[in-house]
């Protein structure tokens, strides 16, 4: 039987870990590195223990951090910023401080732990995999305030998550192509395998076509990797040697469009009068691109506010809602072959926006 965590000390640590207080001090407080091999059986038994550091001393005041984290699995992505104001807008209103760090565990195989979490944080909102199932399940475990955003939690770990709709998004989006534009041979940019979003962008992408009897075709199915680099690269390579006639792109978000933008240009292809290209996300430069692109304008800035509401009502011992999903609205503009944005700059006075209503069964 486990002890409960306000009954165990960080002695009781240090001797079910073999290991001196002092290590166990420097393990959570961060304030010296350990080996490993050391971290990992700390992990493990404060697990065991339900030991944690905030839960402990929580009568100190002076264990609360008033910080809270947000992993994210990258930050070089224009995609993150307008999630980073929005969870930052939460912090501020409720007095906290924010950091932001990078951890994708299959890039740290040597078993480097995440740099925010328990021993600095007072809670912590995770970009989709940026954790394994099981480092969620630690958290879990130890009580410790956790919301997911672009990401559904494994079905034993009821965490709370923020998302948008993109099942039903992406399929309006490609009935436009095929309805408005007669589009019928359009390419597919996958992203990450390990984002969700673009499984489910996928899904809405296979349900058009099989809606208008279309083959599903796999050689028209790319890695764009959500990257405007890896996007381009894609796209370089598909048209530089024999590929298959297609007349029409779905970027998987908007990055990737202006990768495949360059790559579609540089081969003296025109968009849209060859090729339509359409995105995801609508991110600011997306109304600035020669052609203008059309897009999923997909709420991001809120996805990060309400994921840090939620993260702060956890923190007060609030309950919120375990599925959060917001919806998402397809903006037309030149790419795809409509005139809609063409005679202004920003795109604000000729777009035309169609709403897509959230069904559940759907994203």
């Amino acid at each position: 039987m486990t002890q409960k965590s306000n009954s165990v000390t960080i002695r009781e640590v240090a001797r079910q870990a073999k290991v001196s207080v002092a290590t166990v001090s420097r393990y959570i407080n961060r304030s010296a590195p350990v080996s490993n091999g050391v971290a990992k059986r700390l992990e493990k038994v404060m697990t065991n223990l339900q030991y944690s550091p905030h839960a402990a001393a929580r009568h100190l005041a002076s264990r609360k951090t008033h910080v809270v984290g947000l992993l994210l699995t990258n930050m070089h992505n224009v995609f993150f910023g307008p999630m980073v104001s929005g969870v930052e807008s939460a912090v501020r209103e409720n007095g906290y401080n924010l950091i932001v760090a990078t951890y994708l565990p299959n890039v740290h195989k040597d078993g480097n732990l995440p740099p925010i979490g328990p021993h600095n944080t007072d809670g912590l909102i995770v970009f989709a995999n940026s954790l394994q199932v099981h480092q969620l399940k630690q958290l879990y475990e130890k009580h410790f305030p956790v919301v997911l955003v672009h990401r559904t939690p494994p079905d034993s770990l009821p965490i709370p998550y923020v998302t948008v709709e993109n099942k039903a998004a992406t399929r309006r989006l490609i009935d436009h192509l095929i309805e408005a534009h007669g589009r019928s041979r359009i390419m597919f940019l996958r992203g990450p395998a390990y984002q969700e979003d673009s499984r489910w962008r996928e899904l809405g992408y296979q349900a058009s076509l099989a809606a208008h009897n279309l083959p599903y075709d796999p050689h028209l199915i790319l890695n764009g990797g959500f990257e405007r680099d890896i996007a381009y690269i894609a796209m370089q390579e598909f048209l530089s040697g024999p590929h298959p006639d297609f007349d029409a792109i779905f970027a998987g978000d908007d990055d990737a469009a202006y990768g495949s933008l360059l790559a579609l240009q540089g081969a003296g292809l025109r968009v849209p009068e060859d090729i339509s290209l359409v995105g995801f996300d609508d991110q600011k430069l997306s109304a600035f691109l020669t052609p203008q692109l059309t897009t999923v304008r997909a709420p991001t800035e809120a996805v990060g506010r309400v994921a840090g509401e939620h993260l702060f009502a956890l923190l007060r011992g609030a309950t919120v809602n375990r599925a959060t999903l917001l919806p998402t609205d397809i903006i037309l503009r030149r790419s795809c072959g409509c005139a809609a944005g063409i005679n202004s700059p920003s795109g604000g006075d000729h777009r035309e926006y169609i709403h897509v209503a959230i069904t559940p069964s759907e994203n």
